[in-house]
């Protein structure tokens, strides 16, 4: 299991505001969850973290900052976003 967060520095939408909006977690599977931080709380799981930043993303407005190092999951989805 590998935390992260993501952060944004431009809120382009209007809804998540900027700084840290999420939090997540992407387990050994692959799968990703993320926790909203905002006003509209909300939680769902994607089939990987490259799926999730692909959504929600805003093309490089949000980055991915992961809190645990790489060997917590297998060596193919640690690859930084």
């Amino acid at each position: 299991m590998r935390r992260f967060r993501l952060t944004r520095g431009e809120d382009i939408s209007g809804v998540s505001g900027t700084g840290v909006v999420a939090e997540g977690v992407v387990f050994a599977t692959g799968k990703a969850v993320l926790s909203w931080c905002s006003e509209y709380h909300s939680v769902t799981v994607y089939d990987s973290v490259v799926e999730l930043v692909a959504i929600h993303g805003h093309n490089g407005s949000t980055r991915l900052d992961w809190l645990d190092p790489a060997h917590t999951i297998p060596t193919e989805l640690s690859t930084r976003i």
